[in-house]
């Protein structure tokens, strides 16, 4: 009587393979940019092999990480609006920090240097509602009005990026980061430091959210504002 052989346990599914090499390039990359892919296929537990059956080389897999990235980050923002253009700029500054400070260095990566080029048409939404809500509080007198609609939207973007780089040098919990991301945001456009820590106290859209509350729902709530 011949004794069946133990059945060998199914490959996994090529597209959930695909899917852990990116869960892993999320932890390694944003630990280490400059981590090799044999460091990605470690922490997936795949080969080095595997991780060349989806994508040709290091440049590649970073590129599908930052895109697929500011697609997430663009979503979760586009319904971000409020009537008062203080509120609003809060608003971006507060949402934008709770999708990527999980993931701050990749942040960093996915617009500053090479790959900048393929996010700019994805994150143009955001930026377009950064410079509409300037354009509305400089024509209300809630912003400054002594420097361009241009430029001041270039600082209140490039002041998002200094946040969250300070973060990835030096400790910053979440909801000490969201804080500080409104208030630096606020200062940009003209708001004192007082005024800007009194304005956020001041509106309960600003607030930390509880920890049970659904951040899908916090959006939702936010939006209706």
């Amino acid at each position: 009587m011949t004794t069946a052989s133990p059945l060998r346990a199914p490959r996994r599914d090529a597209a959930e393979n695909r899917e852990s090499l990116l869960a892993a390039a999320r932890v390694v990359f944003n630990h280490d940019p400059s981590a090799s892919l044999e460091a990605v296929a470690a922490q997936a537990g795949l080969s080095r092999r595997s991780v060349y059956g989806h994508f040709a080389n290091r440049e590649e897999l970073l590129l599908e990480l930052v895109t697929t990235g500011a697609r997430r980050v663009a979503t979760a923002l586009e319904s971000v609006t409020h009537p008062d253009p203080l509120v609003r700029l809060a608003l971006i500054a507060s949402s934008l920090w709770r999708e990527v400070e999980s993931v701050r260095v990749m942040a960093l990566v996915a617009v500053r240097g090479p790959l900048a080029v393929h996010t700019a048409a994805t994150l143009g939404a955001i930026r377009a509602n950064v410079r509409a809500a300037i354009t509305e509080g400089q024509a209300d007198g809630s912003m400054r009005t002594d420097l361009a609609v241009e430029r001041l939207a270039r600082l209140v973007e490039d002041t998002a990026l200094v946040v969250l780089e300070d973060s990835t040098e030096h400790p910053l919990g979440a909801q000490e980061g969201d804080r500080l991301a409104m208030l630096m945001t606020l200062a940009v456009v003209g708001l004192g430091w007082r005024e800007a820590g009194t304005f956020i106290d001041g509106r309960p859209e600003l607030a930390w959210p509880a920890a049970t509350e659904p951040a899908a729902d916090l959006r939702a709530d936010r939006a209706g504002q």
